[in-house]
């Protein structure tokens, strides 16, 4: 059952009283199966992931029969989250070394209870789900390997607005507000469960190198490669491809085109002229990266037309947002 982005305020949905707030992780979504004798793990896409968080099957070990779990795998130290690029370590490996399970735990913080002892429970009510898996959860020893997800305690809107900035501190994403009376549905529905994600970081950055797309923009350069400043150069900062409208793609394919400095194959370093802002949801320290530094999901929010390449951001002021964002944890 997945949740619809929330854009207006959480007041809009009425009484707070008829709602609860969870904590939106940013992990792997999964559901856990216990049944006869054997344990699985599927991921939201359908994908059988049983093998690759041995930690967490050996605790789906010890429920009964007939238990299905839903929630997020994450990496997890010290009763916190660790940035999701921890999360990448594992699952980009074919085999799992004592070093990288010691380093990188993982546990399934459970959010939903969808069956229970054989008997299928998605029509019942939220809350009843939410407090039988409590009940589970804390009847059975599970080695701190299946948590359950911590409700955000507030009486009121504005304390669940509030809660939401703090998100970031706690690893979260943002809020998840799903409404007490609600059964467990199938794909994406509108009206009983909301994602109130934070707002995404914002950097201006140089446009530096690009690169033709693909498909319909195979003949337009749409792959854009962003610098920030280290000194008096610009630095390599992150990739993206998508944001911008089809006029301002024709308008810097043309000034791609028009300043191209140097050529290495598909991709051309062009004059550092044009300034954009980019968004992105995430920030983590890499040693992969020139800039020492990779985000996720970054996109062009807006073309800088207003500000000359001199006033894009620095290297410095991108490594705040680490701090800021509470992901400098973990190992390298």
């Amino acid at each position: 059952y997945l949740a619809y982005p929330l854009e207006q305020d959480a007041a809009s949905l009425g009484d707070s009283g008829e709602w609860v707030a969870e904590w939106k992780w940013d992990g792997i979504r999964a559901q856990l199966i216990r049944r006869a004798g054997r344990t699985f793990l599927w991921s939201r896409g359908e994908e059988l992931l049983s093998g690759r968080f041995p930690e967490v099957e050996q605790a789906g070990g010890l429920l009964p029969d007939g238990t299905v779990l839903d929630g997020e795998l994450l990496p997890w130290v010290a009763g916190a989250p660790l940035p999701f690029a921890q999360m990448q370590r594992r699952i980009g490996r074919k085999t799992l070394g004592r070093k990288i399970l010691s380093e990188v735990p993982v546990v399934l913080v459970a959010y939903d209870l969808l069956e229970r002892d054989g008997e299928d429970l998605r029509d019942r009510p939220f809350a009843e789900r939410r407090e039988r898996l409590a009940a589970l959860l804390a009847a059975t020893g599970t080695a701190g390997r299946l948590l359950l997800s911590p409700v955000v305690e507030s009486s009121d809107w504005p304390g669940v607005a509030a809660a939401r900035v703090r998100a970031r501190e706690m690893g979260a994403e943002g809020v998840m507000l799903k409404r007490r009376a609600s059964a467990y549905g199938v794909g994406r529905r509108r009206g009983d469960w909301w994602k109130w994600k934070l707002d995404p970081h914002a950097v201006d950055a140089v446009l530096i190198y690009a690169q033709p797309g693909t498909g319909r923009r195979a003949g337009l350069y749409t792959d854009y490669t962003f610098g920030v400043w280290d000194g008096d150069r610009l630095v390599p900062f992150a990739k993206a491809y998508s944001g911008l409208t089809d006029e301002e793609i024709r308008k810097v394919d043309t000034f791609v085109r028009r300043h191209t400095v140097e050529k290495f194959g598909p991709v051309r370093t062009v004059k550092p002229e044009l300034v954009f802002e980019l968004a992105f949801e995430g920030i983590q320290r890499s040693t992969r990266h020139k800039s020492g530094i990779a985000v996720r999901f970054p996109r062009m929010a807006r073309w800088r037309t207003d500000k000359r390449p001199e006033e894009a951001d620095t290297l410095e002021t991108v490594r705040r947002l680490i701090a800021d964002d509470g992901t400098d944890r973990g190992p390298p």
